[in-house]
């Protein structure tokens, strides 16, 4: 039975954590000592579109890590340097997925192991009720492909996809990734960085462009702007970002970032809209909505710290 190693266990490695553990053995290595030792006593279970319960093993311990056939990063981005940094080792003989938003993680994840990495994208969502129990929402595949600088074999992209469906979950291997992963970005970095800004969920507002005020005219200049972004670095989309935002805007969900803003933790933008600016310069296209959003958020994360620091200055 082949090894494999989620890296994160909220809601989204939670659902490949259970999944995976109908057909392999897992394990999850997991930030707090009370969320290991719960799903090592009561195992992990899935309700909503799958129900069904599983045991797993779980560790704070990268040294109680085995070697792996498998693993799949499911953090933040923000999240991946820390978390790869102590057991990229133990991938060394097998391949890491990256499951994060936006671009450069897979780059993160290469310069600590020697195992083969996939770039992956995934649409799956879920609610994780507790360290125990995640609900399954949305029933979308997750993508997978080879990370070039890796030359990952087209064949063990397969072999991953197809432990994927195995477990029951949806699962393609493509033979460049690129195109699914840029859909994503382009559509991540417009609604989170937008609703992070706005302080609103993904809502119909995100589509709305019948009046001149109206919140749609700006996501679809920034879905544009990402769009011609993507044309200049040689990438044709795998999906319409902005039929994704028209879909997503009817089910008024809170997005990450959104949550991020209003507990004052890191943001993923440096993956998403500061990717896109990024890509823009370097491929020499103008792109001043994202870097516009980009900008505005590191602001805000600033204005954390800003803060803090003239109350103590008031204070003494």
């Amino acid at each position: 039975m082949k090894k494999v190693g989620i890296i994160g266990c909220g809601a989204i490695g939670s659902l490949y954590a259970a999944h995976l553990a109908r057909v392999a053995e897992v394990w999850a290595l997991v930030r707090r000592e009370e969320h290991a030792r719960a799903l090592n006593r009561d195992g992990l279970r899935v309700s909503g579109k799958h129900d069904f319960h599983v045991t797993l093993k779980a560790t704070t311990r990268p040294e109680e890590l085995p070697d792996f056939d498998l693993g799949i990063v499911a953090t933040k981005a923000t999240q991946v340097e820390d978390s790869i940094t102590p057991v990229g080792k133990r991938f060394d003989r097998g391949a890491v997925i990256s499951a994060q938003n936006g671009l450069g993680s897979e780059e993160i994840i290469a310069a600590h192991t020697r195992g083969q990495v996939i770039r992956a994208t995934t649409f799956m969502s879920g609610t994780r009720h507790s360290d125990t129990h995640v609900q399954y929402e949305l029933d979308t595949a997750t993508w997978l492909g080879p990370f070039e600088d890796r030359h990952t074999p087209y064949a063990l992209v397969k072999q991953a996809a197809d432990l994927i469906v195995a477990g029951g979950l949806k699962a393609e291997a493509l033979s460049d990734a690129r195109p699914a992963q840029w859909s994503k970005l382009i559509f991540n970095a417009s609604v989170n960085g937008v609703s992070a800004l706005t302080g609103l969920p993904h809502s119909p507002h995100f589509a709305d462009e019948a009046q001149f005020s109206d919140l749609g005219h700006l996501l679809h200049a920034l879905i544009e702007e990402g769009k011609t972004v993507a044309a200049a670095a040689g990438i044709e989309l795998h999906e319409d970002p902005w039929a994704m935002n028209q879909l997503g805007a009817m089910t008024n969900h809170p997005t990450s970032m959104l949550y991020d803003v209003r507990h004052q933790l890191p943001t993923e933008v440096d993956f998403l809209s500061g990717a896109i600016a990024r890509e823009a310069e370097r491929a020499g296209v103008p792109a001043p909505l994202h870097t516009a959003v980009y900008r505005l958020i590191k602001g805000k994360e600033a204005s954390w710290t800003f803060k803090d620091e003239n109350r103590a200055a008031t204070v003494h």
